[in-house]
Order: structure tokens, then sequence, then C-alpha cells
């Protein structure tokens, strides 16, 4: 069965200003359709296809480079909608927020952490909050579409939280200020969801 490109679950013009309208519309429907089709020709009459994406993803180093970019690509944008929301923002509460108090002495260090990691990730790639089984969670960094599903890469966690820092997502609005375009994902962050990924995984 062949992966479809998922919904959102709001409107493209939902997470303004933080957020724009325009690149959400050509970031879901075509850079995220694009990852969609290609994976699922990438894997069209293949061992993998009827696979499931963690499934793929955790075998990616026998995989093509096919399968490695498009199978991230669509992995990664299908978790980034997710731990967006129009009632985003704030901060994390429950088991969660005790866990990363307990990684990074504070919520604030915890985002300088994290925003440190998506600023300085060279190029293109994603900055990532990670669970480890038992429940420690953690901060890294992955270039292109990998992720820390992937053998070797990144903190080899699960991850609960992504930020997209390819231009694509935010070069539209921001320009080259990429500082700024993080500071602005911290309002939508649904930490609802997070926190559901992070109990689920844990």
């Amino acid at each position: 069965m062949a992966f479809e490109l998922p919904e959102l679950s709001y409107e493209h013009n939902a997470l303004e200003p933080h957020i724009d309208e325009a690149t959400m519309q050509i970031h879901h429907g075509k850079h995220h359709a694009g990852y969609t089709n290609n994976l699922n020709n990438a894997i069209s009459g293949t061992a993998l296809e009827g696979k499931s994406i963690e499934d793929i993803l955790a075998d990616i180093n026998n995989q093509s480079a096919g399968v490695r970019n498009n199978g991230g690509g669509y992995y990664n944008h299908r978790l980034f909608w997710n731990v967006m929301s129009p009632s985003g923002g704030g901060n994390p509460s429950g088991d969660l927020a005790d866990a990363i108090n307990s990684a990074f002495g504070s919520f604030e260090s915890f985002k300088d952490e994290f925003s440190n990691a998506a600023a300085t990730r060279f190029g293109s790639g994603w900055a990532w909050l990670c669970v480890h089984k038992g429940g420690k969670v953690e901060v890294c960094s992955s270039p292109n579409q990998d992720n820390p599903l992937m053998n070797g890469v990144g903190c080899g966690g699960f991850p609960i939280l992504g930020l997209d820092v390819w231009e694509h997502a935010y070069y539209l609005k921001y320009q080259n200020r990429r500082p700024d375009y993080i500071n602005a994902f911290f309002n939508v962050i649904n930490w609802e969801y997070v926190s559901e990924l992070y109990a689920n995984n844990k």
C-alpha cells in the first residue's frame, strides 16, 4: 500500500503570523507531496513495499539514497505538521516537563539548547528532541532529511519534536533570519502531542 500525503489538521493560514500561509501551502503541498511520491516510486516493486516507514528507516543503511532522502522527508514532515498547532506555544507540563527539567535544568535551558542545535545545523537539516527508553530526553540535529530513527544518526532516540531548518521551511517570511524562525516555532509547538509521543515511547 502506497504512502499518502497526510492532510493537515488546521488551515494553511492557521499558524500565522509565526509560520506564513504561502510557506505552508508550498511546504506541505509541494515539498512533502514530492517526498511522498518519490518514496512510493523508490520502493515500488521492491521488498520495502508494504513496510511501515519506521521499519524502512530502521534499515536505511541498506537502502538507496532515494529511499533514504525521500523516506526521511516523508517521515520528518509528517511529524512536523503534528507538533505544531494554532493553539500551541507555552510550556510542556507533566512527565515531559519533568524530563526536560531533569535533562536540561529548566525549560529555558532546553529552549536554548534546542535553538542552538537548529541554528548551528550547517546547510539543510533538522533539530530534534528525542526520548530514550527509560524516559531521558536529549537534543540533537541531523543533516538533510536524516532523523534519529536511522542507525547512527543524531542521538539515536525516538524523535518527539522536530524543527525543519531547510530554507524552504522559512525563507519566504524570514529570508536568511533562521534564528527568528526558530524563535517563532516555539509559539506554535503542540506540547500536548509531544507529550503523547513522549509517554508512548519512553
